[in-house]
């Protein structure tokens, strides 16, 4: 059960919309988008088959309307009052970000945009209706989950479990503590299929640099850091490789080279597709 939202603004405002409270005179009538968001699915027909094949599916940006009601202690207040305090925080086009917080369930934040804010000022019953469009629809936790291991020279795998709903990209980095000029990440999730990523520099990594990997869609790269200089070495990844992705439910993860163990650290972020 959904208990509380709280809106930040870039500035780094705070307005707290408790649920179930009126103390400060701003009521939450409802919340509307919080449900997975439309899928755009798109498919193809050919001629002598039945029916269509299907090519690709993408999730459309999400549109969070939040209904409030204003009701000030008029001894001190005025609905005026209330539709300014608003307004410093869902003025149009300004950015924000929002954090739900419920019962039995994680805190999740989002982002978003003002779309519009409407409070109609010779209403009988004074009220806010603001649309916040989100462009990345899902809701993700605040706080970032930090794996630790070790490459392996055998085919022993770990298994991790990831608690989101959709799946999300990592950020892998590798602290070498020797010569290594190649490893591979493999990952099996649990419909037991194999994804492989390859990586092979021209020339060894060695003691005190750092390798980072970023799998995550529309931030994708390889870079690596010695003696703080940080140069792209993207190109130490194999084309053939899978930009892995963390799926719902148990991964299996094994990153593969050869010789005495080197550490290595995955980061990522939990996801969310509806509350």
């Amino acid at each position: 059960m959904l208990t509380k939202v709280e809106v930040r603004t870039d500035q780094g405002a705070l307005l707290t919309l408790p649920l179930q409270d009126i103390s400060q005179g701003l009521i939450v009538e409802s919340i509307e988008g919080l449900d997975p968001v439309k899928a755009t699915i798109v498919s193809s027909s050919f001629a002598q088959l039945d029916g269509e094949q299907y090519q690709s599916a993408r999730r459309e940006k999400r549109n969070i309307i939040i209904n409030l009601a204003l009701e000030p202690d008029y001894a001190v207040g005025s609905v005026q009052g209330l539709r300014n305090l608003l307004y410093q925080f869902f003025m149009t086009k300004q950015r924000v970000r929002l954090r739900f917080f419920s019962v039995g369930q994680p805190t999740v934040d989002i982002e978003g945009r003002i779309e519009s804010f409407d409070a109609p000022k010779f209403a009988k019953e004074p009220t806010a209706k603001i649309s916040i469009l989100c462009f990345n629809p899902d809701f993700f936790t605040p706080d970032l989950v930090t794996i630790n291991g070790g490459t392996v020279a055998t085919g022993t795998e770990t298994t991790h479990q990831y608690p989101g709903s959709v799946e999300t990209g990592f950020g892998f980095k590798l602290f070498p503590n020797r010569d290594i000029s190649e490893f591979t990440i493999y990952h099996r999730p649990s419909d037991d299929s194999l994804r492989a990523l390859e990586f092979q520099s021209p020339t060894p990594m060695i003691a005190g640099d750092v390798l980072a990997i970023s799998t995550q869609p529309g931030n994708k790269y390889a870079t690596l850091t010695r003696a703080g200089v940080v140069a792209s070495i993207l190109y130490g990844i194999s084309p053939q490789s899978n930009w892995i992705n963390l799926f719902p439910g148990p991964n299996k993860l094994r990153v593969y080279a050869e010789g005495a163990a080197v550490p290595y650290s995955i980061e990522y972020t939990t996801k969310f597709g509806g509350l």
